[in-house]
Formats: structure tokens, C-alpha cells, sequence
């Protein structure tokens, strides 16, 4: 459990949105060694000295916020050759008090990697969005209601390209979110996967 002083200082900075423009030192396409130095570096993320890859922040069952850069292509798991290199990073964040929103993980977004990689998602094109009505017509035939709640889309900037996804019930708050930062690379993989969940 997370002492109140950092959660004053985490859950506002990234739930709320206190924004930052300082610049970015690693990114999916770079080294482990990199990506893990800048883990280490980044007063955002704060990871505590057994974390390296995997960052996880938690106040109460009511707020959590975690932080995972990854070798491996976003989606289904796959086997990858090249294991020194990050493909993914992933900010994913619970929050039963305020809730979720795409707003909110854009503004983490910026909160974590500056002003360039959230202009460069601003300018993204949107390639899919989902779900569409005969994705949530099969969620109610197959009366699972988590499908028919996810929300999301996929974006490709000029730099990376970005996968939100909110599970927005269909009364109340989302509690639930994620942001993904990948390699245009592995897009269309990730698009595939998505359209045939």
C-alpha cells in the first residue's frame, strides 16, 4: 500500500492530468537497456527498486495504475526473435473513484512521454475503431456484456502508432482503461486480432 504523500503526488499527476513537456528518452524500437534506464530515471513512474519492466502503483482497491514495457508484439502472444529490443509500452490504470475516460489516458500519455509523442497521437489517424453494432449485437446474442463494453480504437502517427480501449458499461463510469504505445510494425497484427476477437 502506497503511503499518502505518493498517492497525492501519483493519482493526481496521472489521473488528473497535471501535464508535463519534458522530453522523452525511450520509446518502443529502442534497446531493454534504454528503455529500462529511463524506467528507472523517470520521476512519473517512480518504480521501486525490484521494479524493472513492469511498474505497478496502488493506493486502495479503488485506484491502481501500472506501467509495462514489453519484447513482445501488443495482443496475442507471439514468438519474437529479437528480445533485446521494447516493442510495447502499455499504461493501464483502475480507478473506481472518478473513473476512466480516453481523455484521461491521452493526458497520461503526455504525463509520461512529453509534448512530441502526445501531439504525434493528436495528429494519429483513427484506422479502426470498435465495436461496431454487429460486434455489440454478438456480445448481447452471447450475453458476454465485458465485449460489448469495450470501447476502443487504433491510431497510426507519423512516429508509433497507439491502441486505447476503455470498458465502458453501458450506465455509469468506466473504470477500466488502457494506452498503448507500439511499433507501426506490428499494427496490422494488432488490427487483425482486434477485428476477429
Amino acid at each position: 500500500m502506497l503511503k499518502k504523500p505518493l498517492l497525492i503526488s501519483l493519482v493526481p499527476l496521472i489521473c488528473l492530468g497535471m501535464l508535463s513537456d519534458s522530453k522523452v528518452n525511450a520509446l518502443p524500437g529502442q534497446s531493454t537497456e534504454e528503455v529500462g534506464t529511463w524506467i528507472k530515471a523517470n520521476s512519473t513512474l517512480r518504480p521501486s527498486p525490484n521494479e524493472r519492466f513492469l511498474i505497478q502503483k496502488t493506493d486502495t482497491a479503488a485506484q491502481r495504475f501500472s506501467f509495462q514495457a514489453s519484447v513482445l508484439p501488443p495482443g496475442r502472444v507471439a514468438f519474437t526473435k529479437n528480445r533485446s529490443r521494447i516493442r510495447t509500452e502499455r499504461i493501464a490504470m483502475y480507478d473506481a473513484i472518478n473513473g476512466i475516460t480516453a481523455q484521461r489516458l491521452q493526458e497520461s500519455l503526455r504525463v509520461i512521454y512529453g509534448l512530441d509523442i502526445y501531439q504525434d497521437f493528436n495528429r494519429a489517424q483513427v484506422i479502426y475503431e470498435y465495436p461496431n453494432q454487429s460486434a455489440i449485437n454478438n456480445a448481447r446474442l452471447a450475453k458476454t456484456p465485458i465485449r460489448e463494453a469495450l470501447q476502443g480504437e487504433l491510431r497510426v502517427g507519423d512516429r508509433y502508432a497507439y491502441w486505447v480501449e476503455v470498458a465502458q458499461p453501458k450506465e455509469g463510469k468506466a473504470f477500466v482503461g488502457q494506452m498503448t504505445v507500439l511499433l507501426k510494425t506490428d499494427l496490422d497484427k494488432l488490427e487483425a486480432e482486434l477485428r476477429n476477437r
